[in-house]
């Protein structure tokens, strides 16, 4: 744990305030759950929560199956992070943080599909060798809980109308088995 030097008191109504800096750095935006932990010392720990967090199994089994029809790596990010990755990759992707872009992709909620024209997007911060080919948003009730992604090495486009419906239909899928 680091520590930042900023100090808040508890409101009446047992609200504290995390300051805006720590909220940018951290990507925690209005109406993000976090989870809260405690420990034997008193520590009181806020943790950004993610829905799709106890997926990865289930996540990384579905992108193995589309990586091997597709030939193409595919992932699963939750809000912030990778959290499946088959095809290759797995190194650089896994639990890496996704993109701004990507995070702007996520939040149209719209399927994005890179066709040859402009830059591609890169998949995270870390890695600029691995692009984005096909961002599909995973969406629950409403609420925005990850992408499904097919990506290439290079920027030549390697998708097409089947990488595109898959990821479609994919995210359509685990936003529904989050739904029950």
């Amino acid at each position: 744990m680091k520590a930042t030097g900023i100090v808040r008191r508890i409101d009446d109504l047992g609200r504290v305030v995390i300051p805006k800096e720590i909220r940018r750095t951290m990507r925690i935006r209005e109406g993000d759950p976090l989870e809260i932990y405690t420990s034997r010392d008193g520590e009181v720990i806020f943790k950004k929560y993610s829905l799709l967090g106890g997926m990865e199994d289930f996540a990384g089994q579905l992108c193995d199956t589309m990586s091997r029809s597709t030939g193409s790596i595919c992932a699963v990010t939750d809000r912030d992070t990778v959290i499946a990755v088959a095809g290759g990759g797995k190194r650089e992707l896994m639990g890496k943080r996704i993109t701004p872009e990507l995070e702007q992709i996520m939040e149209g909620r719209r399927i994005y599909q890179y066709t040859g024209e402009g830059q591609a997007i890169p998949v995270s911060d870390s890695s600029d060798k691995l692009l984005t080919h096909v961002a599909a948003p995973i969406l629950a009730e409403g609420d925005l809980l990850g992408l499904v992604l097919f990506i290439g090495a290079d920027t030549t486009p390697l998708t097409g109308d089947t990488e595109y419906k898959l990821a479609q239909t994919i995210a359509a899928f685990l936003g529904r088995h989050m739904e029950t």
